[in-house]
């Protein structure tokens, strides 16, 4: 039997978010938990909304001296080589890019933005990002994507920004006809390594936690996932399913790396930057609809 939306219970609100955050898309989700599809859907803006809230009020005043951004690419609807000419040019039709930056040493994931890979949504990401932010002087290292050599800068100060720009160089990779062509990632190898500004620690110019960030969206959402059905038909579904992601990933999921520090005990990124001190559980996320 289907269950609607205004009869679940938090235990089957925990249910569907349990599958949600481990990856299964939402008609897989159906069956296992019997709760009809318009229902789970409504439950992911609802709560999707509500996990963007909590964070937004919670992840400030941080504590991040060692910063790595980076985009990871989706899209919504269709690709963009079959966007209806009705929608094209449209945001939210085709390429969707979500920036994501995260703490080197709590591995939390402060600020992302759901958009488009343009200066204006580099700006609006860069300048949340800094806004969560206590320390007077921050080190970041990025990909090497434009807007940020035109906005870091500026927007943190000269004075305050300790920024380079890491960019990996590929080689040739398999054959075009080949199947590890279309399957399989190119080969790097090498890195170019710029600074751009103040004096970074060159042992911490990086971005392999984040590029490993980008992995952790693709397994733990099924919209983020390539060569399958299961994208985004809305970007605002998208960006819902991005904060209940963070805030599962932020506060729920603890850290292998983080629990060994801990001595065994089970840590999250949350924890270990001082914005919690519990793991939480999908039931307490469920709660924050109540």
């Amino acid at each position: 039997m289907m269950v609607s939306m205004n009869r679940l219970s938090t235990e089957r609100r925990g249910q569907v978010i349990s599958c949600l955050v481990e990856g299964m898309s939402i008609r897989g989700t159906v069956p296992v938990t019997g709760v009809a599809k318009n229902t789970i859907t409504k439950l992911l803006c609802d709560l999707g909304e509500a996990c963007s809230d909590y964070q937004d009020l919670e992840l400030r005043n941080l504590e991040c001296p060692v910063i790595e951004c980076d985009e990871i690419w989706s899209y919504c609807y269709s690709k963009q080589k079959n966007i209806p000419e009705e929608h094209q040019g449209t945001f939210g039709y085709g390429d969707v890019w979500t920036w994501t930056a995260i703490d080197a040493d709590t591995k939390l994931v402060p600020s992302w933005l759901v958009g488009e890979r343009t200066n204006k949504d580099a700006y609006t990401f860069l300048m949340d990002l800094k806004s969560r932010l206590r320390n007077n002087r921050v080190q970041i290292t990025t990909d090497g994507h434009t807007p940020y050599l035109t906005v870091i800068e500026p927007l943190f100060g000269a004075d305050s920004v300790d920024f380079a720009m890491l960019q990996k160089i590929y080689g040739a990779g398999a054959k075009p006809d080949s199947p590890a062509h279309t399957y399989s990632p190119p080969t790097c190898t090498g890195i170019d390594v710029r600074i751009i500004a103040g004096d970074p620690d060159l042992d911490r110019i990086s971005t392999s936690y984040v590029e490993r960030q980008n992995l952790t969206m693709r397994m733990g959402m099924r919209r983020f996932t390539r060569l399958t059905n299961g994208f985004s038909k809305k970007v605002e579904n998208l960006a819902h399913a991005v904060s209940l992601h963070y805030m599962h990933y932020n506060f729920a999921r603890p850290h292998q790396t983080l629990t060994k520090q801990a001595e065994g005990k089970k840590t999250t990124p949350a924890m270990a930057a001082g914005v919690a001190d519990h793991v939480w559980s999908v039931w307490e996320i469920a709660g924050l609809l109540d």
